[in-house]
């Protein structure tokens, strides 16, 4: 429009000054006209070029931000596909550690169950015991509940003879009012453990040490309580302890005749507990 308008222009005033006689005056001003109209054109010319290139850029500008919207969306689509599965994942993952908590608290639930029944057959056993062998308190035996077992602790002049591997009357009619409840207990396992002071062992023939001595009497008293006595043999074992775990410290001749003993260590038998573990 503006490039039309200069041409009319411009050829309007051609026409004039070929048609009429103009005076120098009107000639120099549409001369003056002429001229700036001319660079007028130019510098139109110049912004004319100067937006195309600007536009040519914004066009080019928008193409690269479409390009990149384009890429942002596909972008967040696997994004959100992503993190749908992962959110898909994550339940079902959640949901599996939920289930395995649940068995986890069933199963501690019986395992606190069983360990209460032990712990409660354990103290009816300690009381069976106490009454069985109440004559021989006062001859050195003691039943104590520790830890879920019962330990019935037997002094060794309750036993035997001084230095002997041999039980006396008076220690089998003690053995003998045990196994009586031991063989009621047949879930009961029996663990016998010989214990001896520090006092090193003399002229005792076959018997060089006081492990020899600690694990003959238990050894002796095994063999009591399954032969004579009939408890089961495979309920039993024997073990010997030597002078290395006192009751207390070998100072005087009363301690260590309390560090003298045969201790029987129940322990109810925890197949079922272990079964449960197992699963």
């Amino acid at each position: 429009m503006k490039h039309s308008i200069l041409i009319s222009t411009i050829s309007l005033l051609l026409f004039l000054s070929s048609c009429v006689i103009l005076s120098p005056k009107k000639y120099n001003s549409l001369l003056a006209k002429q001229d700036s109209l001319s660079k007028g054109w130019g510098e139109a010319q110049v912004k004319i070029e100067d937006l195309e290139k600007y536009i040519s850029k914004l066009r080019y500008d928008t193409t690269v931000l479409n390009g990149m919207i384009k890429n942002l969306k596909s972008e967040l689509e696997d994004s959100e596909v992503k993190l749908n599965a992962l959110k898909t994942n994550s339940n079902a993952e959640i949901n599996k550690l939920l289930a395995d908590l649940k068995v986890r608290e069933s199963r501690l639930k019986e395992v606190e169950e069983i360990l209460n029944k032990r712990e409660e057959a354990s103290q009816q056993l300690k009381e069976k015991l106490q009454n069985a062998l109440l004559g021989f308190t006062k001859n050195g035996l003691s039943v104590e509940l520790k830890n879920g077992k019962v330990y019935v602790s037997l002094t060794d002049k309750l036993l035997f003879p001084s230095g002997s591997i041999i039980i006396d009357e008076r220690g089998k009619q003690a053995l003998t009012g045990l196994a009586e409840v031991l063989k009621q207990q047949p879930e009961i396992n029996i663990a016998v453990e010989g214990h001896t002071d520090n006092q090193k062992v003399n002229n005792l023939g076959q018997i060089k040490d006081n492990w020899d001595l600690s694990v003959l009497r238990a050894t002796s008293v095994v063999r009591f309580l399954t032969e004579v006595t009939k408890v089961e043999q495979i309920r039993m074992t024997a073990t010997g302890k030597g002078e290395f775990q006192p009751l207390v410290p070998n100072v005087s001749s009363e301690d260590r005749s309390k560090n003298r003993r045969i201790e029987i260590v129940l322990s109810p038998k925890l197949d079922e507990l272990y079964e449960l573990i197992k699963k």
